[in-house]
């Protein structure tokens, strides 16, 4: 059943222009992040934007599961930047997938303008004006002497927690169900990418792909792809938006799409729930060929000889698809596995020479973080390390990576939370081709 639950925008559009007074900062918007400070009124152009039309409006309610959708949403027109207020607003009140075709017409990115990510950001911070602003993450130079001779391509991994599980079967009974809300909860995610403008974005469990990541990124200048799960568990969560799954972003004006593969991995030679995506990109600057795959693990104790079968088949395939690293790999994924796991240590010893760009950070550049995930079930406080961004070290350096939140940044309900949208954190590299790739093989 692919519903989830409905909003009137008329409501949300009168909330926003409501608001009081006061300035909007745009200083995510810088490659080094800055605090954020909450906007406390509309972008003039609101306030400026005069007409409104009424557009299809889907959800939960009785009318649209007998598929009659009745309700009305109310979105501006005008400029470019009222079309992209329509855009996210729109976004505020999803549907069925199936029933999106309309929609999904209208977002076409061939057919729409593109944006701005400060205009985006400004929308954003509206809806969350009541929310704590979002916390300051420092990039960590890894490489203290060193010439380069192109720009770094910035890599993003991040589960950012399927809206169907947050809500109706992850139980994190720490965290108020009104912070899980998706209106609120899906501008932090915009926020979190905005801030760090990524190159190529690597997400795991998006369940909004067709209704928010596709045509508001394809309007950032990404080229989108997304592999649902063949059964996702969303899709037992009554008033779902459809199987979540993996999606890979790239920047259209720094890369070219070579070729793309969808794998459904396997593990005991039987296909198994848990997919994949590897896409060989050029960089438009350099002429150079690299791989970035992104990949979601089996979660839960007791399946580690499953992870282990699993993460050996997406070897093999990413060996094939790189010709045994003939061309560079960026793999991106929650693992679902801590690094004393058997899956870990394949990926550290693989003929593919994959190395964790977040050992790093450690003070032997040899450890793991200590947590990518920590949130707290019925079952306990749990507080883990699994998800990664392998490279191939002999042909990329890491040029910077981004810290991790703190405990005390977290708070002691641990995550998600009014000021973290996921139960995991984002993981966020710098990349450079190495000037001699053979020398270290």
């Amino acid at each position: 059943m692919y519903q989830s639950p409905a909003r009137s925008l008329c409501s949300a559009l009168s909330n926003l222009c409501c608001a009081p007074s006061s300035a909007t900062s745009s200083t995510l918007l810088l490659r080094s992040p800055a605090p954020v400070k909450r906007a406390l009124s509309p972008p003039a152009i609101l306030a400026s934007s005069a007409a409104v039309t009424a557009a299809p409006h889907y959800g939960c309610s009785a009318a649209v599961s007998s598929g009659a959708a009745n309700s009305q949403a109310v979105y501006s027109m005008g400029n470019s930047t009222s079309r992209l207020y329509s855009a996210l607003a729109k976004t505020l009140s999803t549907g069925a997938v199936s029933k999106h075709q309309e929609y999904l017409e209208q977002t076409d990115p061939d057919f729409l303008d593109p944006i701005d990510p400060k205009d985006l950001l400004e929308e954003c911070q509206m809806v969350l004006q009541k929310r704590p602003a979002r916390f300051q993450r420092d990039f960590v130079n890894l490489r203290t002497s060193f010439s380069r001779s192109h720009r770094p391509i910035r890599v993003m991994q991040w589960n950012i927690l399927a809206q169907a599980l947050g809500e109706g079967k992850d139980n994190f009974i720490q965290c108020p169900m009104e912070a899980l809300r998706w209106e609120e909860r899906k501008c932090l995610i915009l926020e979190e990418i905005l801030a760090y403008q990524p190159d190529i974005l690597c997400l795991q469990e998006v369940d909004h792909y067709f209704d928010t990541f596709q045509p508001l990124l394809s309007r950032l200048g990404y080229q989108c792809t997304f592999f649902p799960k063949p059964w996702s568990p969303c899709l037992d969560v009554e008033c779902n938006n459809g199987p979540d799954g993996c999606a890979l972003f790239f920047l259209k004006d720094r890369f070219t799409l070579v070729n793309s593969t969808n794998i459904r991995l396997t593990a005991m030679k039987l296909k198994t729930n848990q997919v994949a995506i590897a896409q060989i990109l050029k960089c438009n600057e350099t002429g150079k060929l690299f791989c970035t795959a992104v990949t979601h693990l089996k979660a839960r104790n007791g399946w580690e000889r499953f992870r282990s079968a699993q993460g050996a088949d997406l070897l093999e395939n990413l060996k094939r698809i790189t010709r045994e690293a003939e061309v560079p790999l960026i793999v991106c994924g929650d693992f679902n596995a801590e690094p004393t796991e058997e899956v870990y240590k394949e990926f550290s010893n693989s003929s593919l020479n994959l190395n964790s760009a977040y050992k790093l950070l450690s003070a032997d550049g040899l450890s793991e973080p200590p947590y990518t995930t920590w949130k707290i079930r019925p079952s306990g406080e749990c507080r883990h390390t699994l998800d990664y961004i392998w490279y191939s070290q002999h042909a990329l350096n890491v040029n910077a990576a981004l810290s991790l939140l703190t405990e005390e940044q977290i708070g002691p309900n641990r995550l998600p939370s009014f000021t973290y949208p996921s139960d995991h954190l984002s993981l966020v590299c710098d990349f450079t081709f190495n000037e001699d790739p053979d020398r270290l093989l």
